[in-house]
């Protein structure tokens, strides 16, 4: 994204730089619940009676893989495909992201070789393309569309996917399997379609044309992974088709338990150091940040302002999201792709957060227009915290005025000394070990 240059700083007006407050490393304890091997949890799914019955010799297999970073997606797929091809069926990989890789077959591909699903390293072909069918209408008159090569070269399809609170509604049934199902295998078409309704309506429009195409008997289970607040895989579940409705409600309900969040209510400044769609479908994941789109979901956390630095590389310049920031850095924008970017920001029909910030020039005038914009709250007590991504909440950093105001929570330590906001010489942020 080409960003226009400035010819002097945005605080130049200003007498003085403003005085920042120390901070100190701080680390966020979560129970651990990571199983001990993905695999050996993958193959004692598929060696459950009711699961291996579903797998025939020579039937052919698609297997549904999003655009989420899944912890450990590509070991799960890997060892998903070893299971299938034992029991004699002929595996293949479909992306199920909608229109994300900027709605291309190619951008798909390229987004599932960045978390390690290829042919090479998972042992099944990946089959791309953009084309769709059209299944047919629920009774509630949505519209059902569908993958043409899952549903044309293969005799079934397993979702694989990451149950967990939706980044923009509340409902029994949020992100997972029948998401997978209804938008990420709807391809752009079909997540244009669902996306045509509002957010209060989701959860139940997700749930009906799930629903519809389990229906048509072409899905024998889904593989469901849930994770621990230390991005850790805590279950592999193979799911039924027949029980996936009641399951996956009682999967979300655990997700939710186990979800990391930040340690404190509010806080005058977040910093992020990185935004991704392999980190959230919202780039940084407001069920962290607080900050829903066109306010959604009730914040459980207030910020007086938020920064975003970076785009992981996984995005691919997909910076879904940005505009649920304040301030970002001239680094992140001239990373932008615009039509990945905005390809995903139109079929969401949610138009804010494709918006640019306000761009800094670095990260230390980035924090400096921050607490300069606090109103009546002095810059050297205002509360900063900062986090690597939403995705890692356990490693924090915390100015002295918030860790204060935190320090007795028995889930929090602090693991170092206070000590100034340091930059190097460009104004890039350093932390320490």
């Amino acid at each position: 994204m080409q960003v226009g240059k400035r010819t002097g700083s945005i605080l130049e007006s200003s007498r003085r730089s403003p005085e920042l407050p120390l901070w100190r490393p701080v680390e966020q304890h979560f129970p651990r619940r990571a199983l001990a091997s993905v695999e050996d949890a993958v193959r004692s799914e598929l060696a459950k009676s009711e699961i291996e019955a579903t797998i025939r010799p020579g039937m052919r297999v698609a297997i549904a893989v999003g655009s989420r970073g899944i912890a450990n997606v590509d070991r799960i797929v890997r060892t998903l495909v070893e299971g299938l091809r034992q029991r004699g069926a002929e595996p293949f990989i479909v992306p199920a992201m909608g229109s994300h890789g900027g709605g291309t077959a190619e951008g798909q591909t390229e987004v599932l070789a960045g978390y390690g699903v290829d042919e090479e390293r998972v042992g099944a072909p990946v089959r791309a393309s953009m084309e769709t069918v059209e299944l047919g209408t629920t009774e509630g008159g949505i519209s059902v569309y569908t993958d043409r090569t899952a549903h044309e070269q293969a005799d079934v399809v397993i979702p694989v996917a990451r149950v967990k609170p939706h980044t923009d509604f509340r409902a029994p049934i949020e992100s997972g399997l029948h998401k997978m199902l209804t938008i990420g295998l709807g391809k752009h078409r079909g997540a244009s379609t669902i996306h045509t309704y509002p957010l209060s309506r989701f959860g139940e429009v997700i749930t009906e044309v799930g629903q519809f195409i389990i229906g048509k008997g072409r899905v024998p289970f889904g593989l469901a992974a849930v994770e621990d607040g230390n991005e850790d895989t805590a279950l592999i579940e193979a799911v039924p088709a027949a029980g996936m409705l009641v399951r996956e409600r009682e999967l979300l309900v655990l997700a939710k338990e186990w979800f990391p969040r930040l340690p404190f209510a509010s806080a005058d400044v977040l910093l992020v150091s990185m935004l991704g769609k392999n980190i959230s479908g919202s780039g940084m994941d407001p069920n962290v940040t607080g900050r829903f789109p066109q306010n959604s979901v009730p914040a459980h956390v207030e910020l007086g302002r938020l920064i975003v630095l970076d785009l992981t590389e996984e995005t691919h310049g997909n910076a879904c999201g940005m505009g649920l920031a304040d301030i970002t850095t001239r680094r992140l924008a001239e990373k932008v792709d615009t039509v990945k970017t905005y390809t995903n920001h139109v079929t969401a029909q949610l138009l804010d957060g494709a918006r640019l910030p306000l761009v800094a020039e670095s990260d230390l005038e980035a924090l400096q227009v921050a607490v300069t914009t606090l109103r009546r709250t002095p810059s050297e007590r205002a509360r900063i915290a900062w986090i690597e991504s939403t995705l890692r909440v356990g490693h924090l950093w915390m100015s002295e005025p918030l860790w204060d105001e935190v320090k007795d929570s028995e889930s929090l330590r602090s693991v170092g000394d206070p000590q100034p906001i340091a930059f190097d010489a460009e104004g890039n942020l350093l932390l320490g070990d």
